[in-house]
């Protein structure tokens, strides 16, 4: 299997919404996104497959000094064999993975955020900073850009927070602010155990309020003469914030099951964006 097979093979099994906006990218762009998904898919797996958190701080560790070696001229992993030739043309950086893994590495390291800025910090590594780099290999133009796709990146994180309240539970991670839990009189024991509740039902309705300012946020911040050329990231808040609003409309049943948009209800969001320019 050759290194662009097997990114290709990891970006689809992965069943992301992300893949249905790489589909109408030209090849080139295409082929650097589906790389660079596919290393964060690698390093994220890391933690969510983890059974012992010190084999998986050593695989974190390797991952550091396989991204240092790969761009020394030397790298090893299929995914970086496949990244490499493309990140010069596309301005990835050493730096920008190295971002992704320590976000990845405050997972082994903390399960509660004290506050939402504590919360920001992660998403910043692990959304913030996969937006920047998206939008550079989608063809950004403008420096203003790399606002409009960091607040799009936090945006899509807090709706995956949302979405996977009660798998991150299982794993005994809270990724909602302490002090919003205290707010609205959630106890932390109440969400480790996925016991619903309307106290519940509020916070999270707090939650996607806060995530859905994001998204204005971040539409608001793309320059006009970046719309054409960021269409793949305007996918991504199509498809991401009708799952919000499917979590809302359903009452947000999160700690029992994973709400989810059909693969042709996620393509034809895309292929409106795509064929309309419009969310």
């Amino acid at each position: 299997m050759t290194p662009a097979q097997y990114v290709q093979e990891k970006a689809a099994a992965s069943g992301s919404s992300f893949y249905y906006a790489f589909l109408f990218l030209p090849p080139p762009r295409r082929a650097a996104i589906t790389a660079f998904y596919a290393f964060c898919r690698e390093v994220d797996d890391v933690v969510d497959d983890a059974v012992d958190p010190g084999v998986a701080a050593t695989k974190l560790a390797w991952w550091l000094s396989e991204v240092s070696k790969a761009y020394a001229g030397q790298p090893s992993h299929p995914v970086m064999k496949a990244l490499m030739p493309l990140a010069p043309t596309y301005g990835i950086t050493q730096e920008h993975l190295h971002s992704v893994i320590r976000g990845c590495q405050m997972d082994l390291e903390q399960t509660r955020y004290l506050d939402f800025p504590n919360l920001q910090r992660y998403c910043h590594l692990v959304a913030g900073v996969v937006g920047e780099v998206a939008a550079l290999i989608f063809g950004q133009t403008e420096a203003q850009t790399t606002v409009y796709a960091h607040t799009l990146g936090q945006a899509l994180q807090l709706t995956n927070i949302i979405r996977d309240v009660g798998e991150d539970a299982q794993r005994g991670r809270i990724y909602i602010p302490v002090n919003e839990l205290q707010r609205f009189d959630v106890k932390a024991h109440e969400v480790l155990k996925c016991v619903p509740s309307a106290r519940f039902s509020a916070l999270m309705a707090f939650q996607a309020q806060r995530a859905h300012g994001l998204y204005e946020q971040a539409l608001d911040l793309l320059p006009a003469g970046e719309r054409r050329n960021q269409k793949p990231g305007l996918m991504m808040a199509s498809i991401y914030r009708c799952l919000l609003r499917q979590i809302e409309r359903e009452g947000f049943p999160v700690l029992e099951r994973r709400v989810r948009l059909t693969p042709i209800h996620k393509f034809w969001l895309a292929w409106k964006v795509q064929a309309l320019g419009r969310l």
